[in-house]
């Protein structure tokens, strides 16, 4: 048997193991801003980059504050938030529709990319 149809049968293997893990990868959160624990000041928009193309008719996020100050029996509230894909088909944009107000928040996130198989996730933050 000769080593070249060897080498090129070999580089084909591998180059379509390659591309059949790629096909099957699946979104995982790069950054957020803010990050995970960071204590700030009330952000206007909240922005998570993944490390893949989102589809976004099926991602997305809801906003929870988690804790108010004073409050400690207060059960979870949903915040009103729009969330959209920013300029990047790999970043979640969440906008709060009013100033977040002193508290623990929670993003909770959905992430889908081509592969259809959803992810899902938390960030904590606290507004100072």
């Amino acid at each position: 048997m000769k080593a070249a149809p060897i080498a090129a049968k070999a580089l084909i293997s591998a180059a379509t193991l390659v591309v059949s893990a790629a096909a099957f990868a699946h979104p995982k959160l790069v950054s957020s801003t803010p990050a995970e624990g960071a204590e700030v000041a009330a952000p206007a928009r909240i922005e998570m980059q993944f490390s893949e193309n989102l589809v976004k008719q099926f991602s997305g996020a809801r906003l929870v504050m988690s804790d108010m100050p004073g409050m400690a029996d207060h059960p979870p509230m949903n915040v009103a938030a729009a969330v959209s894909g920013g300029d990047d088909p790999k970043t979640m944009v969440v906008a709060p529709k009013q100033p977040l107000v002193p508290g623990t928040y929670r993003v909770e996130w959905r992430a889908v990319s081509s592969d259809t198989h959803p992810i899902t996730g938390t960030i904590n933050f606290k507004v100072k």
